[in-house]
Protein backbone atom coordinates (compact mmCIF):
# COMPACT_ATOMS: atom_id res chain seq x y z
CA UNK A 1 0.00 0.00 0.00
CA UNK A 2 1.01 3.69 -0.73
CA UNK A 3 2.27 5.35 2.87
CA UNK A 4 0.15 8.65 3.20
CA UNK A 5 0.91 9.59 7.04
CA UNK A 6 2.79 12.40 5.16
CA UNK A 7 0.04 13.44 2.99
CA UNK A 8 -2.03 16.20 2.74
CA UNK A 9 -5.51 14.95 3.49
CA UNK A 10 -8.91 16.46 3.04
CA UNK A 11 -11.83 15.43 5.34
CA UNK A 12 -14.42 13.72 3.67
CA UNK A 13 -17.73 11.81 5.60
CA UNK A 14 -19.48 8.83 4.48
CA UNK A 15 -22.05 6.17 5.93
CA UNK A 16 -21.54 2.83 6.62
CA UNK A 17 -24.19 0.53 8.41
CA UNK A 18 -23.78 -0.33 11.87
CA UNK A 19 -22.69 -4.15 11.15
CA UNK A 20 -19.82 -3.02 8.67
CA UNK A 21 -18.51 -0.50 10.96
CA UNK A 22 -18.34 -3.15 13.84
CA UNK A 23 -16.21 -5.48 11.51
CA UNK A 24 -13.92 -2.38 10.42
CA UNK A 25 -13.88 -1.62 14.13
CA UNK A 26 -12.78 -5.29 15.39
CA UNK A 27 -10.02 -5.55 12.68
CA UNK A 28 -6.58 -5.24 14.57
CA UNK A 29 -4.84 -2.71 11.93
CA UNK A 30 -7.84 -0.61 12.58
CA UNK A 31 -7.20 -0.70 16.42
CA UNK A 32 -3.65 -0.09 15.48
CA UNK A 33 -3.85 2.49 12.50
CA UNK A 34 -7.50 3.86 12.88
CA UNK A 35 -10.12 4.28 11.08
CA UNK A 36 -9.02 6.54 8.63
CA UNK A 37 -6.02 4.22 7.80
CA UNK A 38 -7.87 1.61 7.35
CA UNK A 39 -9.96 3.01 4.74
CA UNK A 40 -7.71 4.58 2.87
CA UNK A 41 -5.65 1.24 2.57
CA UNK A 42 -9.04 -0.55 1.67
CA UNK A 43 -9.63 2.26 -1.02
CA UNK A 44 -5.98 1.38 -2.43
CA UNK A 45 -6.52 -2.13 -2.61
CA UNK A 46 -9.80 -1.63 -4.41
CA UNK A 47 -8.72 0.68 -6.97
CA UNK A 48 -5.42 -1.83 -7.53
CA UNK A 49 -8.00 -4.69 -7.70
CA UNK A 50 -10.31 -3.40 -9.64
CA UNK A 51 -7.34 -1.75 -12.21
CA UNK A 52 -5.64 -5.68 -12.69
CA UNK A 53 -9.59 -6.81 -13.43
CA UNK A 54 -9.61 -3.87 -16.32
CA UNK A 55 -5.56 -4.99 -17.84
CA UNK A 56 -6.59 -8.28 -17.50
CA UNK A 57 -10.14 -7.32 -19.60
CA UNK A 58 -7.66 -5.93 -21.88
CA UNK A 59 -4.88 -8.59 -22.09
CA UNK A 60 -7.27 -11.07 -22.84
CA UNK A 61 -9.33 -9.43 -25.66
CA UNK A 62 -6.05 -8.44 -27.40
CA UNK A 63 -4.52 -12.15 -27.58
CA UNK A 64 -7.81 -14.35 -26.78
CA UNK A 65 -8.86 -14.81 -30.27
CA UNK A 66 -4.92 -16.10 -30.69
CA UNK A 67 -4.76 -17.95 -27.36
CA UNK A 68 -4.73 -21.69 -29.26
CA UNK A 69 -1.78 -20.75 -32.04
CA UNK A 70 0.34 -18.65 -28.89
CA UNK A 71 -0.48 -21.91 -26.50
CA UNK A 72 0.80 -24.05 -29.84
CA UNK A 73 4.00 -22.19 -30.11
CA UNK A 74 4.53 -22.19 -26.30
CA UNK A 75 4.20 -26.17 -26.16
CA UNK A 76 7.11 -26.32 -28.59
CA UNK A 77 9.33 -24.61 -26.58
CA UNK A 78 8.53 -26.15 -23.31
CA UNK A 79 9.77 -29.31 -24.55
CA UNK A 80 13.10 -28.38 -25.38
CA UNK A 81 14.10 -26.36 -22.03
CA UNK A 82 17.08 -27.60 -20.39
CA UNK A 83 16.97 -27.54 -16.60
CA UNK A 84 19.86 -27.12 -14.26
CA UNK A 85 21.38 -30.56 -12.55
CA UNK A 86 21.23 -29.87 -9.02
Amino acid sequence: MMDTTNMAAKPVQISIDRELLARIDRDPQTRKQGRSAFMRDAVELYLAVKHRREVDKQIAAAFGHKSQDLLADVEAWVGEQAWPEK
